[in-house]
């Protein structure tokens, strides 16, 4: 599926899994945030970083472990975190999983 502005689309069949990846896809692009898709294969994961802007997870498929300076917290479909700006935090794949990522700046 293209672009879904205007239009009806499923998170799931809007981001595909691909072995030993990880997948994203931005579906909103704005100067003040974005929302960006992503499909991670099991055992991959973002490393530790920081960002200058709060950002939300939700999590629609699968399991993921998100550590936020140093705490780590399981998340499965339907749980969402909010990883707090200037604040280092990573995320791993417990089991392939996919979220929505909500960035805002500020």
């Amino acid at each position: 599926m293209g672009n879904i502005i205007g239009d009806v689309g499923n998170l799931l069949d809007l981001v595909d899994y691909q072995d030993g990846s990880i997948v994203s896809k931005e579906i909103i692009k704005k100067d003040k945030g974005t929302v960006t898709l992503f499909a991670f294969d099991k055992g991959q994961g973002l490393s530790e970083h920081i960002a200058p802007f709060d950002a939300l997870v939700y999590v629609f498929d699968g399991k993921a472990e998100v550590i936020i300076s140093g705490r780590s917290f399981s998340l499965k479909v339907g749980e969402i975190i909010t990883m707090p700006a200037n604040k280092p935090h990573a995320l791993k794949a417990i089991d392939r999983f996919k979220m929505l990522l909500i960035m805002i700046r500020s």
